[in-house]
């Protein structure tokens, strides 16, 4: 499908929330950064297996347990062609915080030491935060940080220099989920790995918004969220390095991960399935192997272009706002604008814009460390997605300025 064809206003109109009015207004929705909306076709495919097979995976030789697991395993078979990697990599999580999770417990607290440190970066999330320093707590390892330029943009130097023989773990998030900066993760893993440093990008920023190519960036670990992508909550994965996954310990045990279990000790099962303990969200990851589906008819490519523009045009018309700041101006940003307006706090402002029908985020965005460098307390954030609008900037806009004069 080319960019230049498609009918964005038809787009839109397979999201059914979307239609819906707040406060008497027609909806403005600029969180997708926070979760996607979900088009029609998914909803369809998470109603279709509650009532049509709803039945457990992997453990029935019934019909609606064959159906159930043929559909459930097709989408890993979907999402490792989105990714270009092979299905056996892909281990289902709940998100990118439990993927992250799997390799600080079953990578790095079997294997780091004292003396050993994790590089991370300024604008990490929490969730590529606190797990390292759980871990760091438990092991003996101490945790560096690399910074960023005041527009936003990792420093790649720093960064570089903080690559030192004691680093045997790197976290970088692919895109920021508070400034938009997209990284240069195929640079930065190059890097890492001539230095026989481990790589867990964190892509949960990443994967609604552009191409990913796993293979391409050359990293060890790879998590992602499936809720941001317009799939189901409960839903993401975690792409690890064959070789990571064979020698990793299990991180849940239970029903699934096994081969034979006796008391005297246990067989487990090959990776991924190794890592899938229990009864999985099966309702959610076949509603994300029809997102998967969606969003490659549509073309990663265009939905890019297509944010690229509304970015452009909403950065623009919010530049010209007396009294507004844009929190991270990096070159290469994907389609999120955080920003501040004088005089008002940040929850204030998104309280009021809901008001008037427009949906913003306003905290610290799970980003506590990057709060600090820009010394603020929270921010507002506007995220778009390609099924967002011109028309619905104009609004956002126009809604920024009644509350600007509101407030003054």
């Amino acid at each position: 499908m080319n960019g230049t064809t498609i009918d964005w206003a038809r787009v839109r109109s397979d999201f059914p929330l979307l239609a819906r009015e707040v406060h008497g207004k027609p909806l403005v929705y600029l969180d997708s950064a926070n979760t996607g909306q979900k088009p029609e076709s998914v909803i369809a495919a998470v109603d279709r297996y509650y009532r049509e097979y709803n039945a457990n995976v992997s453990r029935a030789v019934h019909t609606l347990g064959e159906q159930a697991t043929t559909a459930y395993e097709a989408s890993r078979d979907k999402l490792a062609v989105h990714l270009n990697v092979h299905r056996n990599d892909l281990v289902f999580t709940s998100g990118t915080t439990m993927a992250i999770n799997l390799v600080a417990y079953s990578w790095a607290l079997p294997t780091l030491k004292p003396g050993d440190a994790i590089l991370l970066t300024r604008m990490e999330h929490h969730a590529n935060i606190v797990p390292w320093q759980l871990v760091a707590g438990r092991t003996g390892a101490t945790i560096k940080v690399a910074g960023i330029t005041p527009d936003g943009v990792l420093d790649l130097d720093a960064l570089y220099k903080a690559m030192t023989p004691d680093v045997k773990l790197l976290g970088v998030t692919h895109v920021s989920n508070v400034l938009g900066t997209v990284n240069p993760v195929r640079e930065i893993c190059r890097e890492a790995r001539s230095r026989g440093i481990i790589t867990v990008i964190d892509g949960s920023q990443a994967l609604p918004h552009r191409t990913v190519d796993i293979p391409a960036i050359g990293c060890d670990f790879y998590a992602l969220t499936g809720h941001k992508m317009c799939g189901p909550t409960g839903t993401g994965a975690l792409w690890a390095r064959r070789e990571h996954l064979a020698a990793m310990p299990p991180f849940f045990g239970g029903g699934e991960m096994i081969k034979e279990v006796r008391f005297e000790g246990t067989v487990f099962n090959d990776p991924p399935h190794k890592f899938e303990a229990g009864t999985p969200n099966i309702a959610g990851f076949i509603g994300l192997g029809a997102a998967v589906d969606y969003l490659d008819a549509l073309g990663m490519a265009n939905v890019e272009a297509r944010e690229q523009e509304l970015l452009a045009h909403a950065t623009e018309e919010l530049n010209k706002i007396d009294g507004l700041r844009i929190i991270g101006t990096a070159p290469h940003k994907a389609a999120v604008i955080s920003f501040l307006l004088e005089g008002a706090h940040a929850h204030d402002l998104a309280t009021l814009l809901d008001l008037e029908g427009v949906a913003v985020r306003s905290g610290h965005h799970c980003a506590h460390p990057l709060m600090q460098f820009y010394g603020v307390a929270a921010t507002c954030r506007a995220s778009f997605a390609f099924y967002n609008t011109h028309e619905e900037i104009e609004r956002f806009v126009a809604a920024l300025i009644k509350v600007r004069k509101l407030l003054a």
